[in-house]
């Protein structure tokens, strides 16, 4: 079958958090568990990256849209920055015989 992850992408330097309690996941960490599983890594996109992403907020990824779990405290500053920086890969997993 095929397996499609998107999801919020910590900065490569940092450390991993198993928890992603700032809503950051390590991209090669995540990579790693999956495979483990018997998956394989396929492809990989940039098509949801956002270089304006900083990865240091009050609320974590959440303070950026469309949360915004500060509300209106530097809402304009937020918006301006997008949505998280996030990966997008895919994997496939053969079927056994």
């Amino acid at each position: 079958g095929v397996f499609g992850v998107v999801d919020n992408r910590a900065a490569p330097a940092a450390p991993v958090d198993r928890r992603a309690r700032n809503g950051y996941v390590n991209q090669s960490y995540a990579i790693r568990l999956i495979e483990s599983y018997g998956f394989r890594l396929v492809a990989t996109s940039e098509v949801n990256a956002n270089p304006r992403d900083t990865r240091n907020y009050p609320a974590g990824v959440w303070t950026l849209p469309p949360d915004y779990r500060l509300g209106a405290l530097h809402h304009r500053r937020y918006r301006k920055i997008g949505a998280a920086d996030r990966f997008t890969l895919k994997f496939i997993k053969a079927r056994n015989p």
